[in-house]
């Protein structure tokens, strides 16, 4: 006779507990940047929005940052590390390739011995992180999730390229997903993803040790043009309208991407009413961080209340691509 396995019970869904965040507490601006490359502060704002960014110190580790936000949002889900069983992180910055930043995230933070890896999707990674702890939990293979989007950019930076250095940026956000106590209840809806391979050389780091490269007009027009359509799937898939979104949180890629985002969701029905993150004024680009960093500074200013319904939409190097509407706790 053959075994028989069996299967952990599943779950309707997870939802969002708490989210937390950590920016680097040096702030370089517009200005700071002017004295070093060729550049204006009128020059950054009226092409990507930014007016300034945070950069962490030379010995600010990337975990040191992941392991901030992290403890933040376990400790806004009125949770203790114990509670959280998976940890994973979403970056493309780590120095090293092993060991993994989800194990000593974890560590750092006092969570004892669990499910820990690293998703590497670029800017893309919170929205991948966040599709895969919210279905580890679904199938019964997680109950307590932390996702992290943790980068130090700057690591990777030319300084001297000032399509890039003023654009990146450093810090970490992240979000304890738990179980549904049942249907209704449900906060994160289905992840629509995908990629462009075939694009792969817009955003690239080309050898090891080398720094970021990107061909920003050409990003630029990619994304202004395919990822509203990606958004308008996650809304579809969660079985809602572009009407029922009350927050918009896309990547902080550019500003102008952002608004450009925004506006063809309203083309589609998304009320004119909808908040849209804007985040990037002040953190900058942090690739995978930027949309939990924006959600934590949402909720602390007021603008994201529990209960709303946003919309959150990844895209980066790969090119990779991730959308999906959560209830914001």
């Amino acid at each position: 006779m053959s075994a028989r396995l069996t299967l952990p019970a599943a779950v309707p869904g997870a939802r969002i507990l708490g989210v937390g965040s950590y920016q680097p507490e040096k702030i370089l601006t517009n200005d700071d940047l002017a004295k070093r490359v060729d550049t204006n502060d009128q020059w950054i704002r009226e092409r990507v929005g930014i007016v300034e960014r945070r950069v962490a110190a030379e010995d600010e580790l990337l975990v040191d940052m992941a392991a901030e936000a992290g403890r933040s949002a376990v400790k806004d889900a009125g949770l203790t590390p114990a509670d959280v069983d998976t940890v994973i992180v979403a970056t493309c910055t780590m120095r090293y390739p092993i060991p993994n930043a989800a194990a000593q995230t974890a560590e750092k933070i006092g969570v004892s011995a669990p499910g820990a890896f690293d998703l590497n999707a670029a800017c893309a990674g919170f929205s991948y992180g966040m599709g895969a702890g919210a279905d580890l939990i679904r199938a019964g293979s997680a109950r307590t999730v932390l996702v992290i989007g943790a980068e130090k950019l700057t690591d990777w930076l030319d300084w001297d390229d000032r399509s890039t250095c003023i654009i990146f940026a450093d810090g970490a956000g992240a979000a304890v997903l738990g179980p549904a106590p049942d249907a209704e209840s449900v906060g994160v809806g289905p992840v629509a993803w995908g990629s462009a391979g075939d694009l792969s050389s817009m955003i690239e780091i080309r050898e090891h040790n080398q720094a970021l490269a990107q061909e920003g007009q050409s990003v630029f027009r990619w994304a202004t043009t395919k990822i509203a359509p990606v958004a308008l799937r996650a809304v579809e898939l969660a079985g809602l309208t572009p009407a029922d979104i009350d927050v918009l949180i896309p990547h902080q890629a550019n500003l102008r991407i952002v608004e450009s985002v925004a506006k063809r969701l309203r083309a589609k029905g998304a009320r004119e009413d909808m908040v849209v993150a804007d985040d990037i004024i002040h953190s900058g680009n942090t690739s995978s961080a930027s949309i939990p960093l924006a959600l934590d500074h949402m909720r602390a200013d007021g603008r994201v209340r529990s209960g709303d319904v946003a919309l959150l939409v990844g895209f980066g190097a790969g090119l990779s691509y991730a959308a999906q509407v959560v209830v914001c706790p």
